[in-house]
């Protein structure tokens, strides 16, 4: 025979079924991995930017226990921006973003990539069509020029700061015409496509290209080239418990002995990852300085 329960029963039995709760919440909260929002700069074509990281943020997300998500922004500048606005931990920043950074909010920088060719940097170039007779500063005055961002090393620090070796100090006065690409895979298209006569773009982005296009190669040639600044890398915000960034890096630098992690590199287009310092920026701060450009309170939006 079933009785029915009392109420006092009932609230005894309520009462315990509350703290069991109570007990398995907290639990199954401590459960979820803390999330990381790293951020990504358009570097190359979007598509082939997400491409690039998915591996790489899955092996990070199991290797860290951590939820790690990427966010690629529209354009390089906004990484400085949005890195506050967005609450982001992190972001692969490119060389001047980097350098910026690390001056205007005080990021960590934790490891960087080692290119196909064994370089832990990359330069920028300067390239022109073979058939434009263009060799020199002098041939490229009132010509078509394409950068990449205000916010970038190769694709306008360096340009800027090569016009004024030899010179020039006002782009604007001095082409024709110039435009921001946005990427710099775009800006080697723009050449190819003869809506710019020069194009300001980071090696790397090149040397792939030349492999997957054959026009590249045979079409343009490189006139000339910066000095080597760090490859894009991963730096942190300041705030992040040390244990995490502890995890970041170790996790980014076993990357070329862990099982899989050959795999996720040779997707990501890297040999291994190496440990990075604030001190590896200097050229980048060097050549902003040969440019005319105060990194501290740049204008880095393009006009």
């Amino acid at each position: 025979m079933i009785k029915n329960a009392g109420p006092s029963k009932l609230r005894g039995g309520l009462a315990l079924l509350l703290f069991a709760v109570t007990l398995i919440l907290p639990a199954q909260a401590a459960a979820q991995p803390e999330k990381l929002l790293i951020g990504l700069i358009p570097e190359i074509n979007i598509f082939k930017q997400k491409q690039r990281f998915n591996s790489l943020g899955a092996y990070l997300s199991e290797k860290t226990g951590l939820q790690v998500e990427f966010t690629i922004l529209s354009r390089y500048g906004n990484i400085i921006d949005s890195f506050t606005s967005e609450k982001m931990d992190g972001a692969f920043f490119g060389s001047f973003t980097g350098a910026m950074a690390i001056r205007k909010l005080g990021v960590v920088p934790l490891a960087r990539p080692v290119n196909p060719d064994g370089s832990s940097t990359y330069h920028g170039l300067l390239l022109v069509r073979k058939s434009g007779n263009i060799d020199s500063v002098a041939d490229m005055a009132g010509k078509r020029m394409a950068f990449v961002d205000k916010a970038t090393t190769a694709g306008f620090i360096f340009p800027l700061a090569y016009l004024r070796d030899n010179g020039i100090s006002g782009e604007a006065d001095y082409f024709g015409e110039y435009f921001f690409t946005g990427s710099h895979d775009a800006a080697i298209i723009a050449l190819l496509d003869g809506r710019a006569d020069i194009a300001a773009v980071k090696h790397s982005v090149y040397n792939r290209l030349n492999r997957e296009n054959p026009r590249v190669g045979e079409e343009l040639k490189v006139i000339a080239k910066s000095s080597n600044v760090p490859s894009n890398g991963l730096c942190v915000r300041p705030t992040l418990a040390e244990p995490i960034r502890a995890k970041l890096q170790k996790s980014l630098l076993d990357l070329e002995s862990a099982p899989e992690g050959q795999e996720v590199l040779r997707m990501f287009g890297a040999l291994r990852f190496l440990e990075t310092t604030a001190a590896d920026y200097q050229p980048v701060f060097e050549m902003a300085e040969k440019a005319g450009i105060d990194i501290g309170n740049y204008d880095y939006l393009n006009k």
